[in-house]
């Protein structure tokens, strides 16, 4: 693939991604969106993490891992109740880092 091939690849995948998000974000203000999508739409990141946190906490190589020496879990769980009691989201990933690399230092793993 010569130079100039790669060059105009590069512009033309500019060109439509930059074309995409101009589109959306000129029509964005005139946009209505309904008070339910509104309310669900804010529980999008929540539940991402939870689908990429979860199974590094429940699992290893071996398959479910729910146990006190799993520092994966006892982070999350640390970090789980901590949200649930203070509902601030920088104590409770502090918490849950904390916890996990303790357990980290006291378990080996």
């Amino acid at each position: 693939m010569s130079n100039v091939e790669l060059l105009l690849i590069v512009v033309g995948m500019f060109l439509v991604t930059y074309g995409i998000r101009v589109t959306l974000f000129v029509g964005a203000n005139r946009a209505e969106m309904p008070e339910w999508l509104d309310k669900a739409l804010k529980f999008v990141p929540v539940s991402v993490l939870t689908a990429i946190i979860a199974p590094m906490a429940l699992t290893n190589d071996n398959g479910l891992a729910v146990s006190l020496l799993n520092p994966w879990f006892v982070g999350a769980f640390a970090a789980l109740i901590t949200g649930l009691v203070f509902k601030r989201q920088l104590l409770t990933i502090s918490i849950g880092v904390v916890v996990f690399f303790l357990m980290k230092m006291v378990t080996g793993n």
